[in-house]
């Protein structure tokens, strides 16, 4: 007996199995994945707003609903006069019409919105910054060249989220509770294409590019040994680009903490190094530009 899920989708009866195939099992002649793009124009973000909006309603109804879909989009592809009906058209015309019921806005409408919204998100007040903050002074990124790692300090999401805003690519290094309040709070802002979190630490985890700034904590050192403390900052320092800046927040004097300013000073010889006080410390290095 012939399985209906491969045949030619001619007919309401093929078109719903292929559309269960497709929401539900993931299909083998799905459409292709959308091209990586070597930068996040406004145009891509769009078109990753409107797959996350038309994915959300599938998940979202019950099967009858995409169903009846299928057999709406069979019929109006079947109106066109279609040589042959694919899956891939079918596809095509199930999240065209999904598009029409969740009146999602056209790029033009939608661009006009976003540029307003990202200047507000640029404000380091929206935040709760103010402009002379040490984040905003001293890490100024330049659009998707900028990367950021942030680490033991994932639940100050004012910073992390600021700095996205910029353009900058920001990963966030923290516990699994705070991974997951940084990934919300950046659906939330529209910022998630930039914003990565993870829960590994420093003692495992590898740029896969070169770095702008590093942000961290002493905490983020927890539980390492002086060796493996030496390894984690000769790894960080390596990956970071030349007048690149290395933040230290909330050393606290007369306070053990798992790395100490005494060390961090040892450690980043050969670096402009300097000491923000004024309330919890931080700790500033700036790689020389060769």
């Amino acid at each position: 007996m012939l399985n209906p899920c491969n045949q030619s989708i001619t007919s309401p009866a093929t078109a719903t199995c292929a559309i269960v195939r497709q929401v539900y099992f993931g299909s083998v002649s799905s459409p292709p994945a959308m091209p990586q793009r070597p930068s996040r124009s406004l145009k891509h973000e769009y078109e990753l707003y409107v797959e996350r909006e038309i994915e959300n309603y599938k998940e979202s109804v019950p099967r009858s609903v995409l169903l009846s879909i299928g057999d709406e989009a069979v019929r109006a592809l079947a109106g066109e006069q279609q040589f042959a009906l694919t899956e891939l058209l079918l596809c095509d015309e199930v999240d065209r019409i999904i598009f029409q019921r969740l009146r999602l806005p056209s790029y033009a409408t939608w661009r006009r919105r976003r540029v307003k919204l990202l200047e507000e998100l640029r404000r380091p007040e929206h935040w709760g910054l103010s402009p002379d903050d040490f984040v905003v002074r001293a890490v100024r990124p330049v659009g998707g060249e900028s990367r950021v790692l942030m680490a033991g300090v994932a639940a100050e999401n004012r910073a992390l989220l600021y700095l996205a805003a910029h353009g900058a690519e920001v990963t966030a290094m923290s516990n699994a509770e705070d991974v997951q309040r940084v990934i919300d709070a950046a659906e939330a802002a529209g910022l998630s294409e930039r914003v990565h979190a993870t829960a590994n630490g420093l003692e495992t985890w590898t740029p896969d590019a070169p770095l702008t700034a590093v942000i961290y904590t002493p905490a983020a050192f927890a539980g390492l040994g002086a060796a493996e403390r030496t390894r984690v900052i000769q790894v960080l320092q390596s990956a970071t680009a030349d007048g690149g800046v290395h933040l230290v927040q909330t050393i606290a004097a007369g306070r053990r903490a798992p790395v100490s300013l005494d060390e961090l000073r040892r450690r980043y010889q050969g670096w402009d190094v300097t000491l923000e006080e004024g309330g919890p410390n931080t700790f500033v290095a700036r790689k020389a530009i060769a």
